[in-house]
């Protein structure tokens, strides 16, 4: 594709075939993705890479955390105290459940409430948003998961670098037809991957991502955010 085709084509894919993506354009697409930019070079970053019965296992995992959690996620009384008691706090690197800054925070309920409205979901609507919060967590079917660890003592160098890498991994699976989704949730609890991959010390898990060949004809696909224009500083004068 031109490079402006590209970006274009680049979207958040929520609805995946079950095309199993071959090892061979898998790995092309992770070669690829090296080739972007780092501080100093480092690539303070680790990525886990599951296919097959390992993703089955995680996904499996993840779902029955997250319908564990149903109760601590809609704050219910007692939830904490019975979440710490049984030892089944979430066990994330990084807060993933947090108040975004105002100026932020706009820009995320006004894209809920697009998404939400895209899919025919009414605001007090819980189980339904529920549900699909919950395919967050399904990985949306996708047939590859990747799993972003990043080095917390080369933080915030460590996150930039990998965001740049991810950037770059989904342009490269765009152009070869493959559609990908970042779905930060799945760092609320990183044991899934813990058991399944050996995560060298002092990384912490920082995103996950979904990765395979978009159903076209799923309307949630026909979905697309808002793109403004990049926020620049005012110069003094």
């Amino acid at each position: 594709m031109e490079f402006e085709e590209l970006l274009q084509a680049r979207y958040s894919v929520r609805a995946f075939l079950e095309k199993p993506v071959s090892p061979e354009v898998l790995d092309a697409v992770l070669d690829e993705a090296r080739h972007c930019a780092s501080w100093s070079n480092t690539r303070g970053y680790v990525l886990a890479v599951a296919t097959g019965e390992r993703l089955e296992r995680i996904r499996a995992d993840y779902l029955r955390i997250w319908d564990e959690s149903l109760g601590l996620r809609r704050g219910q009384p007692l939830a904490f105290v019975k979440a710490v008691w049984r030892g089944k706090l979430p066990s994330a690197d990084f807060k993933t459940w947090r108040e975004y800054p105002p100026e932020l925070r706009a820009r995320q309920v006004a894209n809920g409430k697009r998404f939400y409205k895209h899919l025919g979901i009414e605001r007090g609507d819980r189980e339904a948003r529920e549900a699909q919060q919950r395919d967050n967590l399904k990985l949306f079917g996708a047939p590859v998961g990747i799993f972003v660890f990043v080095h917390q003592k080369m933080l915030p160098f460590s996150a930039q670098d990998a965001g740049v890498m991810l950037g770059t991994l989904m342009l490269s699976a765009a152009n070869r037809g493959l559609g990908t989704l970042a779905i930060g949730t799945l760092a609320t609890w990183r044991s899934p991957v813990d058991q399944e991959f050996e995560i060298p010390k002092d990384y912490a898990m920082i995103t996950g991502l979904a990765l395979g060949y978009p159903d076209a004809d799923a309307p949630i696909n026909a979905y697309r955010a808002e793109h403004p224009p990049l926020t620049l500083a005012r110069p003094r004068q």
